[in-house]
């Protein structure tokens, strides 16, 4: 196990055996700032199963739009979710929604902290203004 999954309990099964291999040569340092921004951007699972409940029965593609798909949403928001059979494939599909997400998310911010540490971050790892100052213009979302 990881010395830095500490920073992240709240994490099982798959989503944090991915996590673990993505931050195991990170300092401690690294990994605090990957967790912090890692728990502002993830996704709950259970709440992409709620917006797919609500996309199913009021706003078809919420869900997408709330994971980021902006195409996929509009594609859903005027076909009715594909007619429903795609709303209702992302109901039984909805923790691999999830992940995928969380995956993509996880690996930018990953991305984000090693070429800071690449590119000029302090010999013991990169500080938490250091990270913020480099990974506003490394990634759009990274501001936000």
């Amino acid at each position: 196990m990881s010395r830095n999954m500490h920073f992240l309990p709240e994490l099982e099964g798959a989503e944090r055996c991915f996590i673990q291999d993505l931050i195991e040569g990170m300092s401690t340092e690294q990994a605090q700032l990957f967790a912090s921004a890692y728990r502002g951007k993830r996704k709950d699972p259970h709440t992409v199963l709620l917006t797919t409940i609500v996309g199913l029965v009021a706003i078809p593609g919420l869900q997408r739009f709330w994971l980021g798909q902006i195409g996929m949403g509009f594609l859903y928001l005027f076909t009715l979710g594909l007619f429903v059979v795609g709303t209702i494939v992302d109901l039984a599909n909805y923790k691999k929604l999830a992940f995928t997400h969380n995956q993509r998310v996880a690996q930018q911010i990953a991305t984000n902290i090693m070429s800071v540490k690449a590119s000029g971050g302090s010999k013991t790892g990169t500080s938490s203004e250091e990270y913020r100052r480099g990974s506003s213009h490394l990634s759009p979302q990274a501001s936000m």
